[in-house]
């Protein structure tokens, strides 16, 4: 299975688990704040860093860093942008 699909699916189920949650609110306080956490943790905790780890795979951390390399790099097409 691709990764793409394993995101889209946690994502899903915990729209869905937040969802119930808060539908059930008036007949079960405590479970449906579970239904509600568990979503919300499957979504920051689950689903997020793998979306991070499928989007930055084969990028080098270094062309994000600020350096002075980049920063020259950023005045001079700064420059020539207003030069045009």
């Amino acid at each position: 299975m691709k990764l793409k699909y394993l995101i889209v699916l946690i994502i899903i189920a915990s729209f869905s688990s937040i969802i119930y949650g808060f539908s059930i609110k008036n007949k079960a306080m405590a479970l449906s704040h579970k239904y509600i956490g568990f979503g919300t943790v499957g979504i920051f905790l689950v689903a997020m860093p793998l979306f991070i780890f499928k989007e930055s795979k084969g990028k080098k951390m270094k062309d994000y860093m600020l350096t002075e390399d980049n920063i020259k790099r950023m005045r001079k097409k700064e420059k020539e942008k207003f030069k045009s």
